[in-house]
């Protein structure tokens, strides 16, 4: 058998032929990311597949393995994809700390000939759609928190009392207050009952005039900047309405989401904490659960296993979360874990029992976030409705 190892760029690949010792076939070459390139790679591999079987091996690096591995496929081709780490722990190996494409196309060889290696398993057209829907909202997600931080940086130089007049800045009143009047100056323009009438609207008629007044007085009483705040104004209206446009797409995106789940014969969303996006999120990262043969592995791919230090005979008893498994799917469960540790019975339980033998919370959180994994891996593996243990 003939191994091929390539290592996976965003423009050109790095390839090398070895055989089943070891040995070279052939120095590395580099080819490019497009049709010309992968006829170019088949030509270099020819001499070789008329001799012997081939199989290939490559790093499931970002998103640019893709066309290759399909197109690889297509021809017959044996293609194991890898994780880089199976990679790394070859290549630190070497007593010289070597990092080049063309030493790292051997390397990925060496890990396929060795075998000890776990596949990563393609998923299907549908779950890939949904991982890069879920993704691309926690981008969004992300940006949003960004500029929110940032409105709150101006508003603290022009107007910070304004934090203390909503109860949240970015609630629907409050947004459509800034849109408008965006400065304190703005605001004590304004007529009473304009202002009035615009915070009854959005509000639904929770505020009306004695908000509007108290607005007015936290204006007058300002120590905000006053003078030459043209370019933070100027940066606050932007910011807001970036805010305004990214909170649309992020409902549109959920919506979308939402859609696709819907479809999935997947009871995800039935676990106490776990959201229909939650529960998107999850099943798209996870795949197909069969590529776990226990809990634990599902734990470890989520990068919530301990990370173990051990030497002699020391051995550490304060280990954290490994963190090295899908960082997605680690936040989706932490998030729905802090919800399930108040709502769950079982998780509330476990929850209140480590508090009270001294554990902080974000220990706790851990635990719980590592029992939910435990009942995720029972809804996917049975797929039936969780129901929590009373």
């Amino acid at each position: 058998m003939i191994i091929i190892g390539i290592d996976i760029g965003k423009f050109r690949h790095q390839a090398i032929a070895m055989d089943e010792q070891g040995k070279s076939l052939c120095p590395s070459f580099a080819f490019e990311n497009t049709d010309e390139g992968f006829t170019f790679l088949l030509k270099r591999l020819s001499p070789f597949q008329e001799k012997d079987c081939i199989c290939v091996g490559m790093e499931a690096t970002g998103h640019y393995w893709l066309n290759l591995y399909f197109a690889l496929l297509d021809l017959g081709m044996v293609v194991h994809v890898i994780n880089p780490i199976q990679t790394d722990a070859v290549r630190r190996i070497n007593i010289r700390k070597t990092k080049t494409d063309s030493v790292d196309c051997k390397y990925v060889a060496e890990v396929i000939r060795i075998g000890n290696f776990s596949d990563y398993h393609v998923q299907t057209k549908e779950i890939q759609q949904l991982k890069q829907l879920c993704r691309f909202r926690y981008g969004l997600v992300d940006e949003m928190v960004m500029l929110k931080n940032r409105t709150i940086g101006i508003l603290d130089i022009i107007f910070p009392e304004y934090s203390t007049l909503f109860s949240n800045v970015f609630g629907v009143t409050s947004l459509a207050l800034l849109k408008k009047y965006t400065s304190p100056e703005e605001i004590l323009k304004v007529p009473t009952k304009r202002l009035a009438d615009l915070l009854s609207k959005n509000s639904r008629g929770r505020f009306g005039e004695e908000k509007a007044l108290e607005i007015k007085a936290a204006c007058k009483r300002s120590v905000g900047l006053m003078d030459n705040t043209f370019a933070f104004i100027y940066q606050l209206r932007m910011t807001i309405q970036l805010i305004d446009y990214m909170g649309q797409q992020l409902e549109d995106v959920e919506k979308q989401i939402e859609a696709l789940y819907s479809s999935c014969d997947c009871y995800l969303h039935t676990i106490i904490g776990v959201g229909i996006t939650t529960a998107a999120v999850i099943y798209a990262e996870v795949g197909n659960i069969d590529n776990f043969d226990s809990p634990k592995k599902l734990v470890a791919y989520a990068g919530m296993d301990p990370s173990r230090k051990q030497s002699g005979n020391y051995e550490s008893t304060h280990n954290s979360m490994s963190k090295r498994g899908s960082t997605y799917l680690r936040r989706a469960v932490w998030n729905a874990a802090v919800v399930a540790a108040q709502k769950d019975p079982a998780l509330n339980a476990f929850y209140l029992k480590k508090r009270d033998e001294g554990k902080n919370y974000m220990t706790t959180i851990g635990g719980v976030s590592h029992k939910l994994l435990n009942i995720v891996f029972a809804v996917m593996r049975d797929n039936k409705p969780y129901f929590p243990r009373v």
